[in-house]
């Protein structure tokens, strides 16, 4: 088993210097490549962009020529001041002289410095010289520069153009400092004078060759920043950094446990900038290597001729293979936050270990450092924590999303945030490559963390739906549901109105069944008295008895009648087909009505009534017929019910737009029923079995307040019976706005 580890340790190793080897032979096998677009750059042996730098110093040269003219300035002081200027450098590779514009210098060939010969004055005048570079520069009297001219036989047309106007745009700048000193202080402005400048193609070349700008540093820094090249160094870095992040997903390859590869965090994080810092060298080592300058200086160490090159080429695939072998190196360290997580931060950090190391020290060390150990390690732990904090913020955020609600102030700040992170990217130019790739990382990390929470919610959310489809009406939607908390909250209602619905489907159908029973039972009892009556009636012979008799059957007659009545009312009550009158009523003056008219029922149960009514009339829009039912129905149900000699309390009061009715007696029996359910039809409590009644009175009480646009509530307290009725006040012109019960008639 040892042997097959150590084998596939081997095999990962020798893999992994394979990428790193192909990325590198990669990188050089395209030096032709950036052979020919260096070329291309650089045709002509001019370089636009090297000339470009030199417009300060050839403005600043206007200066100092007019001043050798004119002696403002002794030359031993003009050196001490501004003898750093590239303009003195740039005089000994070129020909140059100034000439008079004004009027009556009539010998315009003749040169104002008198260092040039007749025949180098005479060509530094002509357009069509055969000089390489001629810059030409006018200054009017005011001290301006009026024309520029550019030409020569290593420029073209666009060349010249791009070089007339870096003149001008020297002018903008601040050409004529050197040093944080300003030449104008000290120098006059050139007036009324031709400066010609003029560069042989050899002096030019020259000149392009051991400048500070054109030497390797600015021919590297051009091909460094080539996107050709750009393309190709990034894409192999990235090629080598996905190979690092693929090939230990085989965990017989992984070398993450390898000590060089369990480097701490700080020590990568510091690499990678000095890595990133020697692109320039990189790239100088390229243009070295491709101008042969590499070649010629490994010869001049002894390396036979036919080898140099070669050498050359060897030296920079050993180069590349560093640069890429830090790459990976790099990419294997930090693929340990993705597997370790959480404990990369405390076993891959020099700062965590730190901490550790003073918190498991502090009894030896002296007690600042204990302090400063202990402040240290607080506040790292308490930025650490922010830093958790305000990201389970964020991210429980965009988790309870709330999809009821617009979308558009969620889906800004996302995309800000992204714009923020992508401009921040972008700073770093091209490099942003590499953080726009870890980026990329942490992004699809974050989705996918967050599409599997989105899943796991989901089912959660399907399998309380499927329990509820099933017909579990008391299943509970447990736990966090994230976006579809919304989604929970519809269902939990939908859950209770399906397990009401049910429960009033099974309460309906109990009802269904009580009332099948309690009609039979109650229609039976007077229907087996008539027919025993009836029976007895005809076998007696004894008129007082016949008497007697049908005295009993007309009574069981009545009651049945008035149970079929009663019965009949409440059908059409409950359908809601009745035809309601509604009339102005004083309702106060009704409810005195009923309880003259119940006054021997009252008497009889030795009942005392103590009414507390308005004293003015209360006039309201309703039906005296039905309302007048109401109050008969719950007086009669005092009489038979409450328990003899007691008071009985009728009370009437205004509340709002209301009126309020309510009756309370103290019941002669234990009050063990629902009252919830009492005012259901055929309902009646156990001890008011024996009385005569169908059951139906506080039921018809009940919907015909609705029928009114009311209610009718029953309550209990020990013994004490309360009934609450709530009537609206209502007009004319209020009735006319209010929806008709469904199925009723109003007239």
């Amino acid at each position: 088993m040892a042997i097959k580890l150590k084998n596939s340790r081997r095999f990962a190793v020798i893999l992994a210097a394979a990428v790193v080897l192909f990325a590198s032979f990669a990188m050089v096998s395209a030096y032709p490549v950036f052979a020919d677009l260096m070329e291309s750059e650089l045709k002509g042996n001019f370089a636009a962009g090297v000339m470009e730098e030199s417009m300060d110093e050839l403005l600043r040269g206007g200066y100092y020529l007019y001043n050798e003219m004119h002696e403002s300035l002794e030359l031993n002081e003009v050196m001490q001041r501004f003898g750093s200027d590239n303009f003195f450098l740039m005089r000994k590779y070129m020909d140059y002289e100034v000439f008079s514009l004004e009027e009556k210098n009539a010998d315009e060939k003749k040169g104002l410095l008198g260092r040039s010969s007749t025949e180098v004055t005479g060509k530094l005048l002509e357009q069509n010289s055969d000089y390489g570079l001629r810059i030409v520069l006018e200054y009017a009297g005011d001290g301006d520069l009026s024309t520029v001219e550019v030409d020569g036989s290593c420029t073209s047309e666009d060349e010249r153009y791009y070089l007339e106007q870096a003149v001008f745009n020297s002018l903008d700048a601040s050409y004529d400092y050197v040093e944080g000193e300003r030449i104008q202080y000290y120098l006059q402005n050139p007036s009324l004078i031709k400066v010609v400048y003029a560069f042989t193609e050899e002096n030019l070349q020259r000149y392009l060759q051991n400048s500070y700008f054109s030497g390797s540093m600015h021919n590297a820094e051009t091909l460094s920043n080539m996107k050709p090249y750009l393309v190709i160094e990034w894409g192999l870095c990235l090629l080598v950094m996905l190979a690092a992040l693929l090939i230990p997903c085989n965990k017989n390859w992984d070398l993450g446990g390898d000590p060089i590869f369990k480097m701490p965090f700080e020590v990568v994080l510091f690499a990678s900038p000095v890595v990133l810092s020697m692109e320039q060298s990189f790239a100088s080592v390229v243009w070295n290597t491709l101008n042969h300058t590499l070649a010629d200086m490994i010869g001049e160490m002894g390396v036979p001729g036919r080898l140099t090159y070669g050498t050359a080429k060897l030296l920079n695939l050993l180069m590349w293979f560093c640069v890429f072998g830090c790459v990976y190196w790099g990419t294997t360290c930090l693929r340990a936050i993705f597997t370790m997580r959480g404990r990369y931060w405390k076993e891959r950090t020099i700062s965590a270990r730190i901490i550790y190391w003073a918190e498991g020290r502090k009894d030896e060390l002296g007690e600042q450092v204990r302090q400063g150990a202990g402040e240290a390690s607080g506040l790292f732990r308490k930025m650490w924590k922010r830093i958790r904090g305000m990201q389970k913020r964020i991210y429980d955020r965009i988790l309870h999303v709330d999809i009821t609600e617009q979308a558009n102030h969620v889906i800004f700040k996302i995309v800000l945030v992204n714009f923020i992170i992508l401009t921040l990217v972008s700073c770093f130019w091209f490099y942003g490559i590499l953080a726009l790739f870890v980026y990329s990382c942490i992004l699809f990390l974050f989705l996918r963390r967050y599409f599997f929470d989105i899943q796991w919610k989901y089912r959660l959310l399907l399998a309380s739906m499927n329990l509820l489809a099933e017909g579990n009406l008391d299943a509970p939607i447990e736990g966090d549901l994230g976006v579809f908390n919304p989604m929970k909250t519809e269902i939990q209602k939908i859950q209770r109105g399906f397990k009401q619905a049910v429960e009033e489907e099974v309460k309906s159908e109990r009802m269904k069944t009580e009332l099948i029973t309690n009609v039979s039972h109650d229609l039976k009892t007077p229907l087996t008295a008539i027919i025993t009556y009836v029976d007895l009636l005809k076998k007696e012979e004894n008129p007082q008895k016949r008497m007697e008799y049908l005295a009993v059957l007309e009574r069981k007659s009545l009651r049945l009648k008035v149970l079929i009545e009663d019965l009949f009312e409440i059908s059409k009550a409950t359908s809601r087909n009745v035809t309601m009158n509604f009339m102005k009523a004083d309702v106060a003056e009704l409810l005195k009505q009923v309880g003259l008219e119940n006054d021997s029922r009252i008497r009889e149960a030795n009942l005392d009534i103590r009414w507390n009514l308005p004293k003015e009339k209360v006039v309201m829009l309703l039906d005296s017929q039905k309302t007048y039912r109401i109050f008969e129905n719950l007086i009669v149900n005092i009489t038979k019910y409450a328990m003899p000699h007691t008071r009985v309390y009728i009370e009437m009061r205004y509340e709002g737009n209301e009126v309020c009715i309510s009756m309370k007696n103290v019941s002669a029996a234990e009050l063990d029923f629902d009252a919830s359910e009492i005012t259901d039809r055929f309902v009646r409590g156990d001890a008011a079995r024996n009385t005569e009644g169908s059951g139906l009175g506080l039921a018809i009480a009940k919907s015909f307040t609705e029928l009114h646009y009311g209610t009718l509530e029953v309550s209990t307290e020990a013994d004490l019976f309360k009934v609450h009725i709530r009537l609206p006040k209502r007009t004319e012109e209020a009735a006319a706005y209010l929806p008709e019960k469904s199925g009723g008639e109003v007239q």
